[in-house]
């Protein structure tokens, strides 16, 4: 089980290391000091490390090397069927709607760091992908709008199956109108639908907003990837 360095950096890192689940934390500071002077980054360059679903002690081990948290991200996972109604949308279509996406994922998303950046290269990459599936892919018109969407992924873990909510958003235009929750439930129907065994997705644990909306259609936390970036 190796490090694994991140081809793409976020804004304002210079280096984004991700520590996979599972990893023997009695060689977790040797292994990242070893993979730092690897790549051979100048001293005041800007790191982050994710640590994937974060351990007791891990805050000391990274803290032991110069690294402090400053931000988690939790998974979330739920039973169906949901609490809550869902509500009308339709499937994506490539080559067709791909510019008023990005325009509505830029505007709910200019805050965060990975799905803000999503430009049109990135997106037809993601088309590429074996677990693209369009029909999953839910979309809300509103007044001849998009309004918001749902982009739902499906895991294969074993024997179970993860129903994901990659990721959702309604435009600031439409804020107020109860549209991300019932978006979300329509997304868990979809994924019931074709097999999920849970649903599952991924939220920044200090978004409180949204963090209730999960809880009340029924999700739970379940695990926590950290992050750490060093002080230069």
């Amino acid at each position: 089980m190796n490090i694994l360095i991140s081809d793409e950096t976020p804004f304002g890192f210079d280096l984004s290391m991700t520590v996979p689940q599972g990893f023997n934390r009695d060689l977790l500071t040797v292994e990242l000091t070893a993979a730092l002077r690897e790549t051979s980054m100048p001293t005041d360059s800007l790191v982050q490390i994710w640590i994937e679903n974060v351990q007791m002690n891990d805050d000391n081990l990274l803290n032991s090397i110069g690294f402090s948290s400053y931000r988690d991200l939790w998974q979330m996972r739920c039973k169906f069927p949901p609490n809550g109604e869902g509500i009308a949308t339709r499937p994506f279509i490539c080559g067709v709607d791909d510019e008023a996406f990005l325009e509505v994922n830029s505007r709910a998303f200019s805050w965060h760091p990975e799905q803000g950046s999503l430009d049109s290269p990135k997106l037809n990459d993601l088309f590429k992908e074996e677990w693209f599936d369009n029909e999953g892919f839910l979309l809300l018109e509103v007044e001849n709008r998009l309004a918001g969407f749902c982009w739902t992924k499906v895991h294969h873990q074993g024997d179970l199956i993860l129903g994901e909510i990659y990721a959702i958003a309604v435009d600031p235009d439409f804020h107020g109108r109860g549209f991300g929750k019932r978006l979300t439930t329509s997304g868990l129907n979809y994924l019931s639908r074709v097999g999920a065994d849970l649903g599952m997705l991924y939220v920044e644990a200090d978004n409180k907003p949204a963090v209730r909306i999960y809880e009340d259609i029924g999700f739970t936390h379940f695990s926590t990837n950290r992050a750490y970036r060093n002080s230069v």
